[in-house]
């Protein structure tokens, strides 16, 4: 017998408990636990019945029921990169002559970005069922698959295709069911692919039949359609747990849990041992508190404005020490020593927020709320309140920590300091009068930034970003880079920020740094999604999604449009390579860019989203580019379009190189820290005087 499930795991640590029931045992010969990239469960899917997107499948639990390879044979777990096996689908077939197996070479399986060997292996995709002879007069038949299900739940299906049968674009069209319930009309499915033996995949949520234990799934021609034919490749039927957060029945995990055998023998003699203690215990913790308030009040007096070191503690935060989760104080005390910047009490905090109005909610992450604040003398702030419940939020809280205590740029976001008073866990930042840069772009009533505008938010992160490849003694990956974490001052400069994810580089011999797939769906590197390989390019192509993003003033994914416009990554490529990218650029910048301007911004884009990251050019290629095409933009249309199509520097203009990183890092050993932003614009200039006079190209 053999079980396979797939939990969310947010924490450190996974645990597995066996509970026998009915006087029985419990036993297991064999536990695999396998890391999975977090995007092959997505956190949406579409319901069939009722016809609506289903959410929050991320926070749920689920069981393999089935996973078939049609037409092909048994995919063992060593040729699957996930340890999957998949079987054949015969015996699930309702009429075995309804379907005839179609093979062709694994080798000619095309994969697109979207889809990757993790989602299903090659043979899976090689080999397909298609419409056989059934012997019936009408043969607009459906080829039908019959599950064994259980009613009570409700379960995730994911179809895979891949036309391995036609010999033309446009020609297969067919429909699929999941029960008696349509979830694909007309179904053409190189209108999604672009090509032939292209690998795609689609979701739905689903229960059983009506009043049965069995679930179906089935294809069948368009009766529309030129050709009578309808294929699938692989199907995969996974349990989804219930509001018990069960996959068996709906008792919870906690009901299940036996009472400890020590609670029921020995409750007479507890309560009678604690009776008698208490009152001791009672007075020495009294003595206790009190000498402990006084040594606080004594401490928290003239609290100093602390600098903040070049390498924070690595102590600060983990998981919450015992000595936090007991005491305010002493959580204080380890902070304090560890001068992570100037120390904010609880009250004032609250003073600050106005007990955490939510009226000033600036937004909500995993690591818990971020508030507008405003101290006494009249700052404002950003206040971010860390959820001690949150696992996930702790360990990000302790990243910035850790990275901010390393950092000071003029684009990156602040940290002024913290609290830790009563157990919580505040940080304090400077604050952003104009937001994120994605508030700018869509999805409110804020008036369009001009093209000029974009440009120079672009270079701000960009600098911001090349400063954390380059800036210190060890290169630092952001690894969460997207629209709503590069914020706008009151001046619309731009400012990286939430460094919750962020990673240090590899080091010196290494080309890479081995973890974890974390990101953004929409901006994640596909070559880090496949190797699980970091490197500083994959915040390189994170900021190409941005900088189409800025162009197109759409989300980076948009599951409601078409398929090919979903991902705009995919989507403003193939409009790049058409040199065309001015047919999806916000209408309100129409006319008033300099086309030379947005080629050189189009290729820069286009490189920065290299299928490869060793394709990719550094955030200092990223940075000069994106400075050149601000200088085009502000020269004189007399300027003709370059001819160069790469993302170095440009041939036959000397280039200074830019080197005020040495200079803006903080050296902070007990003095004064500084940010040498003066001489990175010293040396910014230096490029652009030999930019601005047209002729000397």
């Amino acid at each position: 017998m053999f079980k396979e499930y797939a939990v969310n795991v947010t924490s450190d640590s996974l645990t597995l408990s066996f509970i026998p029931s009915n006087n029985s045992v419990a036993f297991v010969n064999a536990i695999e636990v396998v890391s999975i990239p977090d995007g092959i469960f997505p956190d949406q899917a579409f319901s069939v019945n009722p016809r609506a997107p289903f959410s929050g499948l991320s926070e749920l639990a689920f069981e393999t029921v089935y996973r078939l390879n049609m037409g092909g044979p048994l995919i063992t777990a060593q040729n699957d990169t996930l340890g999957r096996t998949w079987e054949n689908d015969a015996k699930y077939l309702h009429v075995n002559s309804s379907a005839v197996n179609v093979t062709a070479n694994p080798a000619s399986i095309k994969y697109p970005a979207s889809v990757t060997t993790e989602t299903a292996p090659n043979w899976v995709y090689a080999t397909a069922e298609a419409m056989g002879n059934a012997n019936v007069a009408n043969m607009n038949f459906n080829i039908t698959w019959v599950f064994p299900v259980n009613r009570n739940f409700s379960y995730f299906i994911r179809v895979h295709f891949c036309d391995i049968v036609s010999k033309a674009l446009n020609s297969l069209v067919f429909n699929l069911y999941i029960n008696d319930d349509s979830a694909l009309e007309s179904f053409d499915l190189s209108s999604f692919t672009n090509d032939l033996n292209v690998p795609y995949y689609r979701d739905f949520v689903s229960n059983s039949s009506l009043d049965s234990n069995t679930l179906t799934v089935s294809v069948g021609p368009d009766r529309e359609a030129d050709i009578t034919n309808a294929t699938m490749n692989g199907l995969e039927i996974i349990k989804i747990s219930n509001e018990a957060k069960s996959l068996d029945g709906l008792s919870s995990v906690e009901s299940l849990l036996p009472e400890s055998p020590s609670k029921k023998s020995m409750t007479g003699i507890i309560i009678g041992s604690v009776v008698g203690a208490v009152a001791a215990f009672a007075l020495i913790g009294f003595c206790y508190c009190c000498l402990v308030v006084r040594k606080s009040k004594t401490t928290l007096q003239g609290h100093p404005l602390l600098p903040l070191p070049l390498y924070g503690n690595s102590q600060t935060m983990t998981k919450m020490s015992t000595a936090s989760q007991k005491s305010g104080t002493a959580s204080f005390m380890s902070l304090a020593s560890s001068n992570l910047g100037r120390f904010f009490s609880f009250q004032e905090i609250l003073d600050a927020t106005n007990k955490f109005d939510e009226n000033l909610l600036l937004g909500v992450g995993g690591f818990g709320r971020v508030y507008k604040g405003t101290l006494e003398d009249g700052t404002k702030v950003a206040v971010k309140r860390g959820n001690p419940r949150s696992e996930q939020g702790l360990a990000e809280f302790r990243t910035e920590i850790e990275m901010l205590s390393k950092l000071r740029h003029r684009h990156l976001v602040s940290l002024i300091g913290y609290c830790d008073e009563r157990s919580e866990m505040i940080l304090v930042y400077e604050y952003m009068a104009n937001g994120p840069l994605r508030s700018h772009l869509y999805g409110t009533d804020l008036p369009p930034l001009s093209w000029k505008q974009r440009l120079e938010i672009c270079i701000g992160a960009a600098r911001g970003l090349h400063y954390l490849h380059t800036g210190a003694a060890q290169s630092i990956i952001h690894r969460d880079v997207k629209t709503t974490n590069i914020l706008l001052d009151e001046n619309f400069v731009a400012k990286v920020a939430d460094f919750g994810l962020s990673k240090t580089g590899p080091a010196l011999d290494q080309t890479h740094v081995s973890t974890a797939v974390k990101g953004s769906f929409g901006y994640l590197d596909p070559e880090y999604f496949r190797r699980q390989q970091l490197t500083e390019k994959s915040d390189v192509y994170s900021f190409g999604v941005v900088l189409m993003e800025v162009l197109c003033t759409r989300p980076a994914l948009n599951p409601v449009l078409p398929r090919e416009q979903v991902n705009i990554a995919e989507w403003a490529m193939t409009w790049q390579k058409k040199g065309m990218l001015d047919h999806i650029m916000d209408p309100n910048l129409v006319g008033k860019v300099n086309p030379a301007s947005l080629k050189k911004f189009g290729e820069t884009a286009e490189k920065c989203l290299a299928e490869h990251g060793v394709d990719r050019p550094s955030m200092g290629d990223v940075l000069w580019n994106l400075e050149y095409a601000l200088q085009l933009e502000e020269t004189s249309s007399a300027l003709m379009e370059p001819e160069d199509n790469s993302t170095n520097h440009i041939p036959g203009i000397p280039l200074t190189p830019l080197e005020p990183f040495d200079n803006s890092v903080s050296i902070i050993d007990g003095g004064n820290s500084g940010t040498d932003d003066d001489a990175e614009d010293a040396a910014t200039s230096a490029v652009f005087s030999q930019l601005v006079n047209p002729r000397g190209r």
